[in-house]
């Protein structure tokens, strides 16, 4: 006969608890699984399970011509889509050694701008709401549907814009559409003020974010982190600044790249916020030179099947979430031989690992939510 005592008094706090955190419903981020081991309260180890929205976006760039290819690089992360599809065609740019007209170089730049809005939007309503304060996402949807009316005027979609070709842009913009652009920009700069005062000045909201979830700059370097999270714990790269693409070399004055040094939740928040008053500003400076630019085309005439020489080019842009690059290889077909993808995401999630051992479960949340990831980005 066998005794056998089971978890009762002190036996149960020597062994580790292994806790799941999703997979999450798609309606969230994501679907995103956490592997935690608990020692009580306190995370020990912590391992991002990936893979569960995976649709090989990068095998099917082989099989697709180069038209095609834009609209596999605007989904993975779909509150991005105007970005991504921007290193993708500057990319085959690159390849061909193509010019691409001078107003659609910086009607590129202000639609890319506009889009940094409207991701850091989401962000700034939706990570206060993970943390118990649901105010703000409905000021922050607000502000959205102000941008996201003229980026729909202009292009067709909502969130998929679908606006960028190889050469230029898909078509002219509407008569009158510089003047509405002009207007959402001020309104919704009229009204950020909301976001400083309702959230950041919240002392809830600063007691479950400052001093939680510090990132090092070496930890920053060592996973390959990049974007409002990596310049929140001080490493201070901006691709618009450091290797300007696009009409951002003439923007110098106007681009403000926002830093912090504590790396903490609070500091990447204020971070996001910050860039996004500065991508507002930029906006207006891009609105502001268009009305100068004289009358002409706005991309380049392409032949009906279009092939990339023989060769290998990297094209990165700085996305609203961090760092994007494209490799593309060709062996002078229409479709690519290979295009590798390096999303934002995708590194920014690694740092959990190093994140999230010796925190308490209860600021897991405030740790994750502050990670700003889109999950189809990290999957691709």
């Amino acid at each position: 006969m066998t005794e056998t005592t089971v978890g009762i008094g002190g036996a149960a706090e020597s062994t580790d608890m292994v806790l799941n955190i999703g997979p999450q419903h798609p309606s969230t981020h994501g679907v995103l699984r956490l592997r935690l081991v608990l020692d009580g309260e306190r995370i020990q180890h912590a391992e991002p399970v990936i893979g569960y929205m995976h649709r090989g976006a990068e095998k099917l760039f082989e099989a697709r011509d180069y038209r095609q290819i834009v609209m596999l690089a605007n989904r993975h992360d779909w509150l991005s889509a105007f970005s991504n599809e921007l290193g993708v065609v500057m990319a085959v740019e690159r390849m061909l050694g193509m010019e691409v007209p001078e107003r659609a170089v910086w009607t590129r730049t202000l639609l890319a701008e506009l889009n940094r809005v409207l991701n850091h939007l989401m962000f700034l309503g939706s990570y206060p709401l993970e943390l118990g304060g649901i105010t703000p996402v409905f000021y922050a949807f607000r502000e959205r549907e102000e941008l996201q009316a003229v980026m729909e005027e202009v292009s067709g979609g909502r969130m998929h814009y679908m606006f960028n070709r190889v050469g230029g842009l898909k078509e002219d913009l509407p008569a009158g559409w510089l003047g509405r652009a002009r207007e959402a920009v001020a309104d919704v700069r009229s009204r950020m003020d909301v976001y400083d005062d309702l959230v950041t000045g919240n002392e809830i909201f600063r007691g479950r974010t400052r001093n939680v979830g510090i990132l090092s700059p070496e930890a920053v370097h060592a996973y390959g982190v990049s974007g409002p999270i990596a310049r929140a714990s001080g490493v201070d790269f901006d691709l618009r600044r450091d290797e300007p693409y696009l009409a951002y070399g003439e923007l110098q004055d106007t681009l403000k790249v926002a830093t912090r040094t504590e790396g903490d939740c609070l500091a990447r928040f204020e971070v996001l916020l910050e860039q996004t008053h500065n991508a507002l500003d930029l906006a207006d400076a891009c609105l502001d030179r268009m009305a100068d630019l004289a009358p002409g085309p706005i991309n380049q005439r392409l032949p009906k099947v279009l092939k990339a020489p023989e060769g290998h080019t990297y094209a990165w842009t700085e996305n609203p979430l961090g760092i994007n690059g494209y490799y593309l290889v060709s062996k002078g077909e229409k479709t690519p031989y290979r295009l590798k993808l390096r999303s934002a995401s995708f590194n920014n999630i690694q740092a959990l690992v190093e994140l999230l051992p010796g925190t308490l479960v209860a600021d897991m949340v405030a740790i994750l939510g502050s990670l700003f990831f889109v999950v189809g980005d990290i999957d691709k």
